[in-house]
């Protein structure tokens, strides 16, 4: 550590933004909702830790499921992440969101708009994730306290077509409230740059999909340790397998396999296919990756061992210390 900051020359506050201060963080930085991976163990997990933890609820899950999920991660500030598409055919998910008043929900892909201001009338901070400067201008005016500028970089479901740092200072410049960055920050060199952008923090996902508290089976969390960043891909071939109503704009991205290499631009014709469907879902219930879907961002080949989400938290504080040494006397 440099002799300045040893001998305490001068006190630099870096990790305090509008995130840190609206939940009592010590690092601005939110556990992306990850449905299949991320449920109240996690969460609970990297809110104990400092940063926030968020519950990702599929399209699929009960109110009661939310519910016993919340109740794991409670305790502290924790956040909710809910589908807008997936929510007229499952109003419950709103319903007990809404009685559970956790500190943070997030609505995005779809018709979120309706939500944000009941949401907010509980009390509740409300975000949604945004692909496009459009997006984001349109969160904005729909009343959301921050948008999310998830770049094409990051895992799971959103856009594939603006990458995260052009899309982040695009956001900056065009909306009036806070803006968290997503898509390929995957340690505290990535929290860093964004801060430096003007971010008020960071919205991670994949790098915390090594951690020992996810959902992920063994054989998932050895294929994502093992899988370099060229290793995924982006489109909507797991969707259609599995005839999920996934806005067609908003394709996910996943770790590459045989499964997704067969069927990619043969879209139309797996749409029809029963087989292929009954391969994926025997696939999924045995843990053949080959075949069942991992999603995770490009940041994955940062992910290298086998954690636990206090040592990433702790590790992605150590942007602190990256930007500090702009501040150095004489620097």
């Amino acid at each position: 550590m440099e002799d300045w900051l040893q001998q305490g020359v001068r006190e630099v506050v870096i990790l305090h933004t509008w995130l840190t201060d609206r939940f009592g963080l010590k690092v601005p930085l939110v556990g992306a909702p990850m449905a299949g991976v991320g449920a109240g163990r996690l969460a609970a997990a990297i809110s104990e830790a400092g940063a926030l933890g968020v519950i990702g609820a599929s399209a699929a899950v009960t109110p009661e499921w939310i519910s016993k999920e919340a109740a794991v991660a409670g305790g502290g500030p924790y956040g909710i992440g809910l589908m807008a598409w997936a929510l007229p055919g499952n109003p419950a998910q709103f319903d007990a969101v809404l009685e559970l008043r956790p500190a943070l929900v997030s609505v995005s892909f779809g018709p979120y708009a309706r939500y944000v201001e009941e949401l907010r009338q509980a009390g509740i901070t409300v975000v949604t994730q945004a692909g496009t400067t459009d997006e984001a201008r349109a969160a904005e005016q729909a009343g959301v306290d921050a948008v999310v500028a998830r770049g094409a970089e990051a895992g799971g479901h959103g856009r594939d077509e603006v990458g995260t740092l052009p899309l982040l200072q695009s956001v900056l410049d065009a909306v009036r409230i806070p803006v968290l960055a997503a898509g390929g920050i995957a340690n505290a060199r990535g929290l860093a740059a964004v801060l430096a952008a003007g971010a008020a923090g960071a919205w991670v996902g994949t790098a915390f999909m090594g951690c020992v508290e996810t959902a992920l089976s063994a054989e998932a969390g050895d294929r994502l340790l093992a899988a370099e960043e060229t290793g995924t891909a982006y489109g909507r071939v797991f969707d259609i397998a599995q005839r999920l109503g996934w806005p067609p704009e908003y394709g996910g991205r996943a770790l590459r396999n045989a499964f997704f290499d067969r069927w990619e631009g043969r879209e139309d014709e797996l749409a029809a296919d029963d087989s292929a469907r009954a391969r994926l879902e025997e696939a999924r219930r045995v843990g053949d990756f080959d075949t069942a879907y991992i999603y995770a961002g490009q940041g994955v080949g940062l992910v290298r061992e086998r954690r636990t989400a206090a040592d990433v938290v702790a590790d992605f504080a150590a942007a602190e210390r990256l930007l500090t040494r702009f501040t150095a006397p004489g620097a």
